[in-house]
């Protein structure tokens, strides 16, 4: 074998002494990577090789691109319905909330000024059934520019809630009830009427008008909108508002609005934002990401293990090829880059085909689990479970480019060992190892 590829590569004019991974050193190498029939063995190795690196690369991409996925859909939803900056009243309740919601809405950077009166009850349908919700008071016409709910109305429309004579509920919470369009649904409020007899409490009955779907679970199934007037009678606060939530252009910019925040409500507030609310579940999920690229981290890095075994076993089945290099003038360093090529090609190629594979699935993300769903008869990615309505997979340029060069990197690692101790074996030494 050694000698053919001599021919070949000194009839091209290159010989062993070529100049570094030369037209001679290459053809070495891809002929190693060739199996024959006594070194069938190596070449189960190297397939292994092959699939761990592949699988490896492949499934980092798919679950980092779920789990961003994940969190963007958590944020665009979480944010979506709840304000980015929550301001609350510090020296008495916000009376003058339709002029200070102008006040704020004109700050540069701010979308949109959402006066909120909220209140926690008891729902329930005249058929049976009950469940907690949490009641939102917002006027028509800011519940129309907040496009996460407005766009959302799932049956039903907002002409009701318009004209203060009807709620709007979510899908699940309407499924749980088994509640439609037009039928009454049922609030009981512990904050009620004060009589001699103590406070008794507030039940009263509304017509449901529409019914959305923001494709958050838990939003579906616990939050009911009231029009504002309504809901300052209902929870006994006449005339004021609990809070006014702001809608910003870039939320990551919260710190550079508060002061002009501020400066604009003329009076004392405290403001808490969307990170603030939030710390401890995003922190969970930035942690969760990092632990998770680690651990998948070693499966490439077994895969790399591979390598050196299998290399290491073609060296020693190599011994006289090495011999007969080394005798026609073959360099150390040409030997180590021959086997160094031959291992390295076994983690491009997996690399390869592995960002292939994990790309194909995150495109086809929710088709796979479907797939899977209908195979194993159970419902993979529950939504009641995991708050979305679908499995989301968004792949990041930055970090599927990390993991190509981790991968390339642990399987370039991977092979200098066994190429140095190739490179290390003279002539002689070489022919005894056969």
């Amino acid at each position: 074998m050694a000698e053919a590829a001599v021919d070949r590569s000194s009839k091209s004019g290159l010989g062993p002494a070529g100049k570094p991974f030369s037209t001679f050193e290459r053809l070495v190498a891809w002929r190693y990577l060739r199996a024959r029939r006594k070194e069938a063995f190596i070449s189960v190795i190297a397939g292994f090789s092959f699939v761990g690196i592949m699988l490896g690369v492949a499934t980092l991409i798919i679950v980092m691109a779920v789990m961003n996925g994940f969190r963007t859909e958590l944020v665009s939803r979480i944010l979506g319905i709840n304000g980015h900056m929550i301001v609350q009243p510090v020296d008495g309740p916000f009376t003058d909330y339709p002029a200070l919601s102008s006040k704020l809405a004109a700050v540069p950077g701010v979308k949109m000024a959402l006066p909120l009166v909220e209140g926690q009850v008891l729902a329930s349908a005249q058929a049976g059934g009950s469940t907690g919700a949490l009641v939102r008071g917002a006027r028509a016409e800011d519940l129309t520019k907040l496009k996460t709910v407005s766009d959302n109305i799932k049956s039903g429309d907002m002409v009701g809630y318009a004209s203060g004579d009807g709620v709007l509920i979510g899908s699940r919470m309407a499924d749980q009830l088994g509640l439609l369009v037009g039928d009454l649904i049922t609030l009981t409020s512990p904050d009620g009427d004060i009589t001699p007899m103590g406070v008794s409490p507030r039940i009263k009955s509304y017509k449901i008008s529409g019914l959305f779907e923001i494709g958050m679970s838990e939003y579906d199934s616990s939050i009911i909108f009231m029009p504002l007037e309504e809901a300052q009678l209902y929870f006994n606060a006449e005339g004021l508002v609990q809070s006014i939530e702001l809608f910003v252009d870039n939320p990551d910019d919260i710190d550079d609005l508060r002061p002009k925040v501020e400066e604009a409500a003329g009076r004392q507030i405290a403001i808490t934002d969307w990170r603030q609310r939030n710390q401890t579940f995003f922190s969970a999920l930035q942690v969760e990401r990092n632990v998770m690229f680690m651990i998948l981290t070693l499966i490439v890095l077994v895969a790399a293990l591979n390598i050196i075994s299998g290399l290491i076993m073609l060296v020693k089945d190599k011994g006289s090829d090495i011999a007969i290099l080394r005798t026609m003038g073959a360099s150390a360093g040409a030997i180590m880059r021959i086997f160094f090529m031959t291992g390295a090609a076994i983690g491009i190629v997996g690399t390869i085909a592995g960002v292939l594979l994990g790309v194909l699935v995150c495109v086809n993300i929710e088709s796979v689990r479907q797939f899977f769903s209908w195979i194993s008869g159970t419902v993979l990615f529950n939504p009641q479970v995991y708050f979305l309505s679908q499995l989301p997979a968004e792949m990041d340029l930055s970090e599927t480019i990390s993991i190509v060069v981790m991968a390339l990197t642990l399987s370039f690692i991977a092979t200098i060992f066994p190429a140095w101790r190739a490179s290390k074996l003279d002539p002689v030494q070489a022919l005894r190892y056969e």
